[in-house]
């Protein structure tokens, strides 16, 4: 995979889907040439593994600010527009954006439900104007992210969300940030990791795949995100790369 490589001195965290949400352009509209890109997406994911239905999928990142949170948004509209009952949960309980994006004020999620044992799940799941596209936003910020992810509630949360919907995307915080990603990878049928181009930096992209690797996660591999066009004008779109590591990937 070729990418440029910058400094880390050059890069700033933005807060800006924290405090204003995501692009839903797969909503806004769903015709344009980046939504067929997430259709195009969506139908890798489903034909990686013929043998297998993935129920459960997890997006993370390398690192902050690489459009992770944008990518599982629109993935996930795009499998709910084709019929089936999706949930997009906010795993990043740091810096979650499933509240600013679909404008829900003061919202339960799944930090109230982690750590209150009589609290009613159906209480931090939010319906959206998207037909068969259900929301679970973060909560309030906890003290223990990590180990709420690793906690036996959480187990039974993915059971139970898995078997009463058709699918589950988590989207978790970046892998070289916290422990939460790689976790929460060995929870879920499969992982999907954003990469940012002219911002990911190679050796972060190698260990963070090490890192969910290391725990038995399973990649089905990654998107390469905010791509220029070949004659350099501003096209800002999504790019999906399928498949298992080449020796020449590896160089």
């Amino acid at each position: 995979m070729m990418m440029r490589i910058f400094n880390k001195k050059n890069k700033e965290l933005s807060n800006d889907t924290m405090e204003n949400g995501v692009h839903m352009i797969t909503a806004a509209a769903p015709s344009s040439v980046i939504s067929e890109q997430f259709k195009t997406l969506r139908t890798n994911i489903q034909f990686s593994n013929a043998d297998k239905k993935y129920r459960t999928l997890m997006l993370t990142s390398a690192l902050a600010s690489e459009g992770k949170s944008t990518v599982a948004a629109n993935l996930a509209v795009t499998f709910a527009d084709q019929g089936l009952k999706t949930l997009l949960v906010d795993a990043d309980m740091r810096r979650p954006t499933i509240n600013a994006t679909f404008s829900i004020a003061n919202p339960m999620g799944l930090t109230n439900y982690l750590t209150d044992h009589k609290f009613d799940i159906n209480n931090a799941i939010y319906e959206t104007s998207v037909t068969n596209l259900f929301v679970m936003p973060s909560g309030p910020v906890p003290p223990n992210p990590s180990e709420l992810i690793n906690s036996r509630r959480m187990d039974g949360l993915i059971k139970s969300m898995s078997e009463q919907l058709e699918l589950v995307i988590f989207d978790a915080p970046p892998v070289l940030s916290v422990t939460d990603a790689q976790i929460l990878s060995t929870k879920v049928d499969g992982t999907i990791l954003v990469v940012k181009e002219n911002f990911a930096e190679k050796e972060a992209v190698r260990r963070a795949v090490d890192l969910l690797k290391h725990v038995n996660g399973h990649i089905l591999g990654s998107v390469l995100n905010d791509v220029t066009s070949e004659g350099g004008k501003g096209y800002y779109g999504y790019y999906d790369y399928y498949g298992k590591d080449t020796e020449k990937d590896k160089k």
